[in-house]
């Protein structure tokens, strides 16, 4: 695989970063890319989403490998050659280099060959969202391109440049996002006692909530409870009537998120009825935990090894507690995702500062062929 085009390829599309379902450009850029090097391409699929199909023999196994396609609504720092055209928007994840991994890979697929079977180029918009790979997905993403199993590789700061890691089991946690809406009686702050104040209410929801993962989650469990957000429509002088406190949870098992829902709506409920207010929470289930298929995750690794040295690849990576769309496809089909090393002194994701590093972009390649050629021979 020829560096410079793979490079060529991130660079283009780190210029042109959309968000969620807005991946029009993007989406053009890719599917001629794909079409020039002889694939069938989809577009439409999901909204923005598109798949690339390529055949080799007459073999029926068939391997999904799926890029992310979305940006973020970040305005970029650094003075790059290659910096966002779009103000406000940048790839800050490190989408634009999955994308080109997923093109070098079809590009040495489509020239070598080397395989017998189907391979799917799943390029998925809208992950940032959690929206993406249900709407590929209601949209009859495996009916219309049916696959044994899906493979997906996402950078990881921080970890060594080029180094592979994943697991079996857990590996990304689910996302719920909750609202809590605490409803007192307001009034002048000079008169707390003619009022219910939701602001007291609210405190001690939040202090309570710390108490779930500590006193209601089994240790051996990994689960996050987090505030991040509260409103009121209060002012200097007047006790609100109404608090918004908001927040995420992150879980790996199903009774986990179950539980979590359950001790925060009951505080949420009994603390306010102790002050004489109410509540109204709402919770909602954004990402779906990512969980690596066993079988899935052996065939990886030996991927993995054939890539690079042995001692570059972490069979059993700590779970890592931030959410991935990923997920939703491995409740509908056996799949593997894999880390990255995008190097230890890169910028964080999400940070205005990221990008991603170009040097590791022929490893991910070389690792989706090597998957895809271990698997149909």
């Amino acid at each position: 695989m020829q560096t410079g085009r793979l490079r060529a390829w991130r660079h283009d599309l780190h210029r042109i970063p959309e968000l969620g379902l807005r991946e029009h450009r993007t989406a053009d850029y890719l599917a001629g890319v794909l079409t020039a090097l002889g694939l069938h391409v989809t577009r439409g699929v999901g909204g923005t989403g598109l798949v690339a199909t390529l055949r080799r023999g007459d073999g029926g196994a068939a391997v999904g490998l799926r890029a992310d396609m979305d940006g973020l609504p970040l305005a970029e720092r650094g003075e790059r050659a290659y910096r966002s055209v779009h103000d406000g928007v940048m790839h800050a994840c490190g989408h634009d280099g999955h994308m080109a991994m997923v093109l070098g890979a079809a590009a040495v697929l489509a020239d070598e060959g080397g395989f017998d079977g189907t391979v799917q180029m799943i390029f998925q918009p809208a992950e940032e969202h959690g929206l993406g790979a249900k709407a590929m997905l209601a949209d009859g993403l495996l009916e219309r391109f049916p696959v044994d199993a899906i493979f997906g590789v996402h950078n990881m700061p921080g970890h060594p440049a080029g180094w592979l890691a994943t697991r079996a089991g857990g590996l990304m946690a689910g996302e719920d996002n909750f609202e809590i809406r605490v409803l007192g009686r307001g009034g002048h702050a000079a008169r707390p006692q003619m009022v219910v104040d939701p602001i007291v209410i609210a405190a001690e929801i939040v202090l309570a909530l710390q108490t779930v993962v500590s006193r209601s989650v089994d240790p051996a469990e990994p689960a996050v409870v987090s505030c991040t957000e509260i409103t009121t429509d209060g002012a200097r002088n007047a006790i609100p009537g109404e608090v918004v406190i908001r927040g995420d949870t992150r879980s790996f098992a199903p009774d986990v998120r179950v539980l979590l829902e359950r001790r925060i709506r009951e505080l949420a409920a009994g603390i306010s009825a102790a002050h004489g207010g109410s509540c109204a929470v709402r919770y909602t289930h954004e990402f779906e935990p990512t969980v690596n298929d066993p079988g899935a995750v052996a065939a990886a690794l030996h991927a993995a090894r054939r890539t690079v040295p042995a001692e570059h690849v972490v069979g059993n990576t700590p779970q890592w507690t931030a959410s991935e769309d990923f997920g939703a496809f491995l409740q509908a089909v056996p799949g593997c995702f894999m880390l990255l090393g995008n190097g230890a002194g890169s910028a964080p994701l999400h940070s205005p500062d990221y990008d991603f590093n170009d040097d590791v972009l022929e490893i991910g390649v070389r690792y989706y062929v090597n998957l895809v050629r271990s698997r149909q021979r």
